[in-house]
Order: C-alpha cells, then structure tokens, then sequence
C-alpha cells in the first residue's frame, strides 16, 4: 500500500521502510485557526492544546553563492521566521504531549537543530524528554521544559464509524486549520495487521501529520498520520494505541527492505529495537541512530551473503568479463546484474562542463549516484587537488554547476567551502579513496563523495543524501566501490606528479615501474609485462599519452584488478600509438566467439601476422609478442603488440617500426 505521511514535505530515502523520513521543510506557519461546524466552545481549548511542530533553520551557511540570495522574493512571515514549521503536536495530558514519529524525526541526526513547538502567540517550549515511542505505530510522547499551562484534550477511545471527525492541523504551512469529514472506515496495519488504522474523509494537507483527530464533541479519537495519494481517504493511528503502549520505552519493529545498486535482489528484514526512555530528544537521537545504523548494517551484510553465489566474480556473465580486454575508458562506472541477470559494465550517458587550462568534468548518472571524471586543469597540480577538497569541490561546481532555489530564482552555488569529514577507504581490490563529506545545512542533507585519484585527475562518486542517513550512504559507496570499472589515462606530465603520491596510488601500481626522459627512452615493467622504446619508435616528451587499461581477470586461482591493456600515444591529439593487449584462454563455460578468438591468436591469424593493414584511416602493424618465460604447448596467456599511425604507409616502413616495438618486449607471465 502506498501511503505518505502529512509531513510539509516528504524526502524518502532507497531503503524501504513505512516511516517517511523527512528532510525537506517548508513554510511556517501562522496562528490563524479556521474552522468548519465544531461547537464554538470547544474552539479555544483546541487552539490552546495544538501547536505546530518546528525546528530552527540554520544559522551559518558555509556555502558562497554566485550572488546573495534573494530572501526578499520570500514571503515576510517565511523571511522573518527563525524556525520551520514542519508538523502538529497537541496535549494529551499534564505535561504530556503527542506528535507523529517522523515529524520529531527531522530532528534526528539534523543538521539544523532540535525541534521545539510552539503555541498560537508564537511562543516556543523546548522539548524535555522523550517518554514514549513506536517506530511502527508512527507516535512519539514527550514533555516540555517549562510547559505552558493548558488544558489537554479530551479522550474518546470509542468512536463511531460514520460520525462527523475533524482533523486539526498545520495544513500546507498556512495555520492551524479545522476541517471535518466522516471517519469511514478502519483498514488493518499492512505488516501483519498487529492494529487497525482509523480512515477519514476529512480533509487533511502536509503539515496535518501529528495533530489530533477529533470526533464531534471535541474529544481526541486519533493521531492524524498519512494519507493515500490516489484517494481522498486519509490514516490516523487510534488514540487507544497511544494510551495502551508501553510507558518508558522506545520500541521499533518494523519490516525493511535493503537494496543494493548493482543488483535487483533485495534483502527484506525486521528492524527491531528498544532502549529504555525518559531521554533526552539528544540522547534520543543518538540512541535510535545507534540502533537503526547497526541494522543497517546487518542488512547489507545479510544481502552480501545471501547473494554470494550470484555476486562478481561470479553469476552469469562474469566470465565473459573476465576474459575481455579492457575498454580504456577512464570514465567511471559500475559493474551490475542486468535485468536478464547477467554481469555487464553499465552504460554511461556522459555529459561534459569545461574547466579552465583544459579541464573538464564528464558526469553520468549510474544507480544512485553521479558518477565523475575530473580531468584536473593544467595549472592544478595532482598534489594539491589531493590534498586540498575545497579546491576540488570548486571545480567540480564549476564544470556541474550546483543551484539553490529561493522564490523564484535559481541561484548558483560557487563553493561548498572546506569538508567536515575527511577519511580513507581501501577497497577489496586495494585501490584506496578519499572520502570527503560536505553539509548542506539549508537541505538538511550531505554531499558524499568517493575520489578516486587517477593520473589526469579524479575518479568519483556522490551522492547527496539525508543528513540521518548519512551512515547507510556511506555503506552502500564502500559496497560499491568493489565493482567500480575505470581505467587510468593521462599524459606522461599528469604520470609523473601521480606517481609521486605513493599513499594514494592502488596497490597494483606498486609492483609497476614507469620510466621515461622525455626524448630519449620510455620503460614500463610490471610481473606480468616488459617494454621500452626510444623516439625512433614514436615520439616522447611530456604531452605523451599513457593509459593503462584496468580489469578484472583470474590469476591464480584468484580474481585480480590489474592492468590488461597499455597504450602509449606520441600525443593525446594525435592518433599514432602502441599498445599491447592481454589476452587469456577461454573457460569451457564460454561461448565458441571467445574460444575461435583465442585460436585466431594462438595461430596468430590476422590481424596478429605482422603484415600491415588499413582501419578507419589509420595503418596498424601487429603480432603476438614477446618471449615467455617457460614455453608451454597450451598457453594460457598471450600478448600482442600493436604499433599504429595516421594514413598510409609503406609496407617496410611499418615492419620496421614493429620490429622497433618488439626489441625489448618481454613477457614476464607464466
């Protein structure tokens, strides 16, 4: 069943539970009341026993914008106002006093404060103690620090269906509004049916979530909660429930479900928990945030391991990709099930903003999160886009411009300023991250960024997410990060300030030396491949493009993340380029395509017979290359090298330049 609760405004996060977490917040509200047909009388004591529910907006903004941002476009109360109104609550006893659990929520892990009410002539009580809460049954009870002096609503445990009931409430930020209906109907809960939700006619808008619902004498009969958005029948939780749950605790058992990006299946569990209350709304929010992060926890582990046997490296498809070549993208993206539930690399509809200096940001969305490739500009050296995420998030607003809506007006975000959390992550395959967390205070939410330093720049991915659900973002991104598909690229100037940064370089590097002195000779040597070359080859000098093109491949018995393919160009503009290609004997679970290729290079067929020939206005020249170390009747890895050039050329001239490429090629694989 598809319900949303009255919150101002609703922003539910992936992980699939009933509560609606809500981050987003919307006007304040007035203290005007309007009403429809309730006796007169009873019309004081309503007001006086209902207040909105707020939270106080942020008082710094660390963010710089392309201009001020025009609060004069905003309503007075809305520009004035301290606070959000974001809810209802009322009194249901001497100090004792009821609002829905997902509107004391916002509060939960926030970034903007926590959420007090406030009375009719704008007085504000802070909240003192939680006292009772159900994550499922959507309330939370709790008293006021020196509480106002009203008198609590009235109780009718009893209703009867089909009476006139009025729903009182914050609705749409506009005051409290009195509007009546027929309470219709009860439905059962929809996990198991532990309790019946009260269904009403009255009208009831986002803000309504907290306040009473009231029967004709005035007297509280529900707790207004949620509505149906395909009809005009509205949920309230019965006072009953409120009144018989138990005193002094804090209670979640609700069904969740747990999903990750890169496949379908998901992980459906319980989040179950209790810790005693009084608390403090601080002590709290640490206590449920504790417990609701540890299940998070639970579950992702719990997914992980009920899906082992179909996860990469293993599932339909993974051997096929363990067998392919690299596609020398550096552009990040992630490996996934499809849909007919086969491993691919997912496709990546990249667009591009221009930096300065010949940068530039290329951005797709993959899943959940942007994906991004920062080609750094050439006046930005690789350590201090390192070692400086101010000056990173910089650039990266600049070529993927950020804006904050005020009234009407789009206004740019030109800097995030500096991270409050910094952090390193290495993943199974040892490449390490830079984790960096910015706060959006005014969206009550966080930029969550994985960087992954490659030569020309970053590899990234972010997510904004919830500020409460910080922790279970953080997860999902070091889970993914082990199926992340990129290969690294960069011009032999970009190489040489990369390598320097030896705590941030993947461990696979480690074991890689690259050698070069621009106009005299290039030296690559790695355990699994040897070559070198000097200018009569192909040029060398500092403009030269190197990219080493990742995979994941078998070795040994286990799956690696190395490199599978090395191509060197005499220019990034310029098309001449040698490359040398791994390949591997094909698995019996593959398909005869992979098995007649292998036999191509084994036999070392075209276009692996050193004779030269013409592709797309390019001659290439190759052949399969190198001496191993142990000669074996079945190979089981093979090199080719390749040399290529623009337009044509003589049929010696490119014999030459190959023999040049296999002079000292060695391979070091067994």
């Amino acid at each position: 069943m598809n319900r949303a609760g009255f919150g101002l405004v609703s922003n539910v996060p992936r992980r699939d539970h009933r509560w609606a977490w809500l981050a987003a917040l919307a006007l304040a509200i007035s203290p005007a009341i309007s009403a429809a047909t309730l006796d007169p009388a009873v019309l004081p004591r309503v007001q006086a026993a209902t207040f909105e529910v707020v939270i106080p907006k942020p008082v710094n903004d660390p963010l710089t914008y392309e201009k001020p941002l025009p609060f004069d476009q905003l309503p007075f109360q809305q520009r004035n106002d301290k606070y959000y109104s974001v809810g209802t609550a009322f009194a249901l006893g001497e100090n004792r006093y009821i609002t829905a659990g997902h509107v004391l929520s916002i509060g939960i892990d926030s970034l903007m404060g926590e959420p007090a009410v406030r009375d009719s002539s704008g007085h504000v009580y802070a909240i003192d103690k939680i006292t009772r809460f159900s994550l499922q049954e959507d309330f939370v009870e709790f008293t006021l620090k020196n509480p106002p002096k009203v008198t609590p609503l009235e109780v009718n445990t009893q209703p009867v269906m089909n009476d006139v009931v009025y729903a009182v409430g914050n609705a749409l930020g506009t005051g409290i509004v009195i509007r009546d209906g027929l309470y219709t109907s009860q439905t059962p809960e929809e996990e198991d049916g532990r309790w019946k939700w009260m269904r009403f006619s009255a009208a009831a808008s986002p803000g309504n979530s907290g306040g009473p619902l009231l029967d004709k004498d005035g007297k509280i009969i529900g707790v207004v909660l949620m509505k149906s958005p395909d009809e005009n029948l509205n949920y309230a939780l019965p006072i009953d429930l409120v009144l018989k749950a138990p005193a002094d605790l804090a209670v979640a058992d609700t069904r969740v479900t747990y999903q990750l990006d890169v496949i379908d299946n998901k992980n459906t569990g319980s989040f179950k928990a209790q810790f005693p209350l009084p608390k403090s709304f601080a002590d709290f929010s640490a206590a449920f945030q504790k417990d609701y992060n540890a299940n998070v926890d639970r579950q992702l582990h719990a997914l992980l391991t009920e899906n082992a046997a179909i996860l990469f490296p293993k599932g339909a498809g993974s051997s096929r990709l363990l067998h392919s070549n690299s596609s020398l993208n550096p552009f990040p993206t992630l490996l996934r099930r499809s849909s007919n539930g086969t491993w691919v690399i997912a496709s990546a509809g990249e667009g591009k903003g221009t930096l300065s200096h010949n940068g530039y940001i290329s951005k797709a969305v993959v899943g959940s999160q942007l994906m991004f490739h920062l080609r750094k500009p050439d006046d930005v050296s690789s350590k201090e886009l390192y070692s400086d995420p101010k000056r990173f998030m910089d650039l990266l607003l600049q070529g993927s411009p950020m804006q904050r809506r005020v009234g009407s007006e789009q206004i740019k975000v030109t800097s995030l300023g500096k991270p409050t959390k910094e952090s390193m992550f290495t993943d199974a395959y040892q490449r390490r991250w830079q984790v960096r967390e910015w706060p959006m205070a005014y969206d009550n939410s966080m930029i969550i960024a994985f960087l992954l330093p490659v030569p020309d720049g970053y590899a990234a991915m972010i997510r904004v997410a919830p500020a409460k659900n910080e922790h279970e973002d953080l997860a999902d991104l070091k889970a993914l990060t082990d199926f992340v598909y990129v290969s690294y690229s960069g011009t032999l100037a970009q190489w040489k300030e990369f390598l320097a940064q030896t705590s941030l370089l993947p461990s696979v590097l480690s074991d890689i030396a690259i050698r070069f002195d621009y106009g005299n000779d290039f030296r690559y040597q790695s355990p699994r491949l040897s070559f070198a070359y000097t200018p009569a080859l192909q040029k060398i000098d500092q403009d030269s493009q190197l990219v080493l093109g990742m995979s994941y491949f078998e070795d040994r018995g286990k799956v690696v993340w190395d490199v599978s393919k090395v191509m060197v160009k005499s220019n990034i503009d310029n098309a001449e380029n040698i490359s040398f290609n791994r390949h591997i004997a094909p698995s019996d679970d593959l398909d005869d395509s992979f098995r007649n290729y292998w036999d191509k290079i084994v036999r070392r067929s075209h276009p692996d017979d050193g004779v030269p020939y013409s592709d797309n206005d390019m001659t290439y020249i190759g052949t399969v290359g190198g001496t191993p170390v142990s000669s074996v009747a079945k190979p089981s890895v093979l090199y080719t090298a390749f040399y290529g050039v623009d337009g044509p050329k003589p049929q010696d001239a490119m014999k030459g330049k190959l023999n040049l490429l296999l002079e000292k090629l060695q391979v070091n694989e067994h």
